[in-house]
């Protein structure tokens, strides 16, 4: 299915929801002043405020982790760009003639990585091109060892095979990171506490003498907002909030090592 359809269906059902539920709220609140106005009106802030704060913490530890995890995303693609490069530079303390073979294979390799994410969200896709950059991976590492035993220079096996074995674990940190999401129970949590927290909005609403659709369409409006800037800042290659433009450093890199 296609995301953005299935992210616009999602955002409708938050604001359908949560106009279904200030409107029921609002009726119970009416009925409730209709048959005992002095009961009706009594004071309910503890209970609103546990909903309304617990409501808060979710939100706030949610969108506090989409942001962090952004941000570290970012940065790992600037530490992955450093340590292509940094192993590409090394190359150069191989013999002449395994240096071409694995410069190739090295720029496969930064290709594959690319694409794996720019097919995002087809994950078959996505799975097909880190397979292939993990066997182009193999090649490098199996290939690089084998010059560095054929090399008359030690510094070739002390320079250039930690910045390979970097240039790898950097990469499957990113990888592993592009696919750490909160559990589905967290935003299920969230949804939950959204419309209850619609209900008592609309009951409260209930209790004054005009209708007042302004408040209740604010409060729609600011949740459904809030939880789409959420969802956008954690899956970044699919929304309005892209990471695509951090990527500038891999794909100035990939540029550089055409031959």
């Amino acid at each position: 299915m296609n995301f953005s359809f299935l992210a616009g269906v999602t955002i409708l059902g938050i604001v359908l929801g949560t106009l279904c539920m200030l409107a029921m709220g609002r009726r119970i609140g009416l009925r409730r002043l209709a048959r005992d106005p002095e009961a009706a009106k009594a004071s309910t802030g503890a209970i609103d405020g546990a909903v309304f704060g617990l409501l808060g913490l979710v939100i706030a530890f949610t969108f506090s982790g989409a942001t962090s995890r952004f941000e570290a995303r970012c940065l790992l693609m600037d530490k992955e760009a450093n340590a292509i490069s940094t192993a590409w530079l090394r190359l150069n303390l191989l013999p002449e003639s395994a240096q071409a073979p694995l410069r190739d294979k090295l720029r496969q390799y930064l290709d594959a990585r690319l694409d794996a994410f720019h097919k995002v969200p087809d994950m078959t896709a996505v799975r097909a091109e880190l397979a292939r950059a993990a066997a182009l991976q193999n090649d490098i590492w199996t290939q690089s060892v084998a010059a560095c035993n054929n090399s008359s220079s030690p510094s070739a096996t002390v320079l250039l095979i930690p910045a390979l074995n970097e240039m790898f674990d950097i990469a499957s940190s990113r990888t592993a990171l592009a696919l750490r999401h909160p559990p589905l129970m967290t935003y299920e949590m969230m949804f939950i506490l959204l419309l209850a927290g619609s209900a008592l909005a609309g009951y409260a609403l209930g209790l004054g003498k005009v209708r007042d659709w302004f408040h209740g369409l604010a409060f729609v409006l600011a949740m459904t907002l809030t939880v789409y800037v959420i969802v956008d800042f954690e899956y970044p290659r699919v929304g309005i909030i892209r990471i695509d433009r951090f990527e500038q450093p891999l794909l100035d890199l990939r540029q550089s090592l055409n031959p």
